[in-house]
């Protein structure tokens, strides 16, 4: 979607004045090491819900991580070169789009093709055995997560696990205060050494506010890293006068949790896994068609029961978290905004008209129907080792971010997403919890409401193995961020793209729409047009700027790295530049019917204002590619990787009807305009 420069000055602006409200003040947020985190997710982030690792088959991760591997090992992941505000920036993360054959994803302002997954019934010859046997991977994992996401039958487990979680984390802090007061001959009492700890943390936090420049944060919005699109509530306007006592008032309070409550879950774990190795079985030997389970209409009439979409409850699941290894978030040092999503001025207006914005089904909205149809997933990849500058996040204090504060764009409304997190070589880093704290050496997930500065954020520990979900309406009232631990990290986030505009089916009945048009003599082999009605040219013209633009130069321009790993795009994407020719040659017999002076005078001057209009915006679009593919940060890629400036040709080149360069042609269409 275009953005206009008003709507993101208007953004700005908002979003600075703000800012200044919260002047020095963090917002609070809460870890599972912190009292009232249970609680806060129930009441403000019930739409997330973590499955922790043990609940999967086992067979299962080995063969999800030793995919995401041998992608990597084969060199797929690779940094996209986005545009942001007009400018080109590369994305942190390494990426690789893995879907049903034909699939598309778009997002900021770039297209990626799918890595068609391969399924029982789809033995495809594009790809090696051992990249096809990854995608086949990837696939099961696919329909484990379209089985598993709208099952609400297991929701009072997970919400056993959360409490687990809480009163294991309290349990441990307790056993540490008092193996600390016993072992310090020095100390009158634990609860001494707890409100000295507590000070200490006030006083860091206090110190790294002051060093929170707004306005150097500010100066740098227009920079590379200012990808995200930072959402606070508009009613923020009171936090003024609530002071500094509103972050003590807002930490909510919860109840201590048991240990005898672990071995009831691990029971249910158990069960749990048991039946999910089962369901994904059955998955499996069902007839699966465009790689996913509900692909076909057959299966899209015959549900299966399991599979209903169910109404959301109050709760969630939980991760699986070493309570060892849990303690009291440090304050990060505020610095500049980073990621590189970027919120939809309709995305805001939603999100003010939902109030606060707290994930609750929302009964007069119509979600994504019957159960989640994951048509691709968007695998990445990240060492924060290789990484010279990681972001702090700048609002909350939860430390380096992986990925900024965004809403996952381009999917289905009300559409659920499911993330598999994968961390590499999680025991060779040595360090131990006395070194770094537990939370923030471990991936972690930040969430925050969208337009909202009262509602503390929530943070989840992610251990290798562990996915968590969004249901409901939590990706559009909600925003969240990635928080980078120390090992390096697969996700593969799966998806129900909106993709109405996005297969390469959609594109192929476009173009056949627009040649119906164009006739051809059978005698003489002359072309000739059927209809020159400006408004069905208009439409035509528009389909011709939307092959070029949105297909032909979306692929070219990530250079030759989808040829390098599967050759499934190859073949259509000969065929929609031969088509496109052909869009080319009835633009010139538009134009000579433009320029014709025994057409009609009324008629004509209707054709040309259509036919410049296409033609102006033609020119600009392509000039842009051109810059992008001869930019500077375009320049720095390896050849196998660089974009490519195609289609283009020269201006002398016979088989092309008309030039690449339309500033004569434009020129020409408004003289004709002027003499009319």
């Amino acid at each position: 979607m275009k953005r206009s420069g008003d709507s993101e000055s208007e953004k700005r602006r908002k979003r600075r004045r703000l800012l200044q409200e919260l002047g020095d003040q963090r917002i609070p947020y809460l870890g599972p090491s912190d009292h009232g985190f249970q609680k806060l997710w129930e009441s403000s982030y019930s739409g997330l819900a973590l499955r922790r690792s043990c609940s999967l088959p086992e067979e299962l991760h080995a063969r999800v991580e030793a995919a995401l591997l041998t992608l990597r090992r084969k060199g797929c992941f690779l940094r996209d070169l986005v545009r942001v505000r007009d400018r080109d920036v590369f994305t942190a993360v390494s990426r690789v789009l893995l879907g049903q054959p034909g699939t598309t994803y778009r997002y900021l302002d770039t297209r990626l093709f799918t890595i068609p997954w391969h399924t029982e019934d789809q033995r495809s010859t594009c790809c090696d055995p051992d990249l096809s046997a990854a995608c086949k991977a990837l696939w099961e994992l696919n329909c484990f997560f379209c089985s598993d996401v709208g099952l609400r039958k297991e929701e009072d487990i997970f919400q056993q696990c959360r409490k687990e979680l809480a009163g294991a984390t309290e349990s441990k802090l307790s056993v540490e205060g008092d193996t600390e007061s016993k072992d310090s001959e020095e100390s009158k009492a634990s609860e001494g050494d707890s409100e000295s700890k507590q000070s200490e943390e006030g006083e860091t936090e206090s110190k790294h506010s002051e060093d929170w420049d707004i306005e150097s944060r500010h100066s740098e919005e227009e920079g590379p890293s200012h990808k995200q699109d930072v959402v606070l509530e508009t009613e923020s306007r009171n936090s003024e006068e609530e002071g500094p006592s509103h972050k003590q008032d807002v930490v909510l309070e919860t109840q201590s949790r048991h240990s005898e409550e672990e071995g009831q879950s691990h029971q249910q774990d158990t069960v749990l896994e048991k039946e999910s190795s089962e369901r994904m079985r059955d998955l499996e030997s069902k007839q699966i068609e465009g790689g996913c389970p509900t692909g076909s209409k057959q299966h899209s009439d015959e549900k299966d029961p399991g599979w209903e979409h169910q109404p959301a409850v109050e709760s969630s699941e939980t991760t699986t978290t070493d309570p060892s290894s849990l303690e009291k978030p440090v304050a990060e040092p505020k610095s500049t905004l980073s990621g590189y999503h970027v919120k939809e001025e309709d995305e805001e207006d939603e999100d003010k008209r939902s109030g606060k914005g707290c994930s609750y089904p929302n009964p007069s909205s119509k979600s994504c129907p019957h159960p989640a149809q994951f048509n691709v997933t968007l695998l990445n990849y990240m060492d924060p080792a290789s990484m010279s500058q990681l972001k702090e996040e700048p609002y909350y204090g939860m430390g380096k971010m992986a990925v900024g504060w965004h809403h996952d764009e381009n999917l289905v409304s009300l559409s659920p997403v499911a993330v598999y997190s994968y961390s590499c070589h999680d025991n060779d880093k040595g360090v131990s919890s006395e070194e770094t704290p537990g939370e923030k050496r471990c991936w972690r997930i930040g969430l925050k409401v969208a337009w909202d500065i009262h509602t503390p954020g929530l943070t989840l520990p992610l251990q290798s193995g562990d996915c968590y979900y969004m249901r409901d309406d939590l990706n559009r009232t909600h925003q969240h961020c990635v928080l980078a631990g120390d090992s390096a990290r697969f996700s593969s986030t799966h998806r129900v793209a909106e993709c109405s505009t996005g297969t390469l089916d959609y594109i192929q009945s476009r173009i056949r729409e627009a040649l119906t048009n164009l006739r051809t003599d059978p005698d003489s082999g002359a072309p000739s047009l059927l209809s020159l009605l400006p408004a069905d040219m208009q439409c035509y013209e528009e389909i011709h700027n939307e092959v070029e633009f949105e297909w032909l130069r979306q692929y070219w321009f990530q250079g030759q790295r989808y040829t390098r790993f599967c050759s499934w795009w190859s073949r259509p994407m000969e065929q929609l530049e031969n088509d496109w020719r052909k869009l080319e040659l009835m633009t010139q017999l538009f134009l000579a019917a433009v320029e014709d002076e025994g057409q009609e005078q009324e008629g004509r001057r209707e054709m040309a204002e259509t036919l410049l209009t296409a033609l102006t915006d033609r020119q600009q679009h392509r000039q842009t590619w051109r810059d992008r593919c001869h930019s500077s940060l375009a320049q720095t890629l390896p050849p196998e990787e660089a974009p490519v400036d195609r289609p283009f040709w020269a201006a002398d080149d016979p088989s092309m009807p008309l030039p690449f360069d339309l500033a004569d042609i434009i020129n020409r269409v408004e003289s004709l305009l002027w003499r009319m």
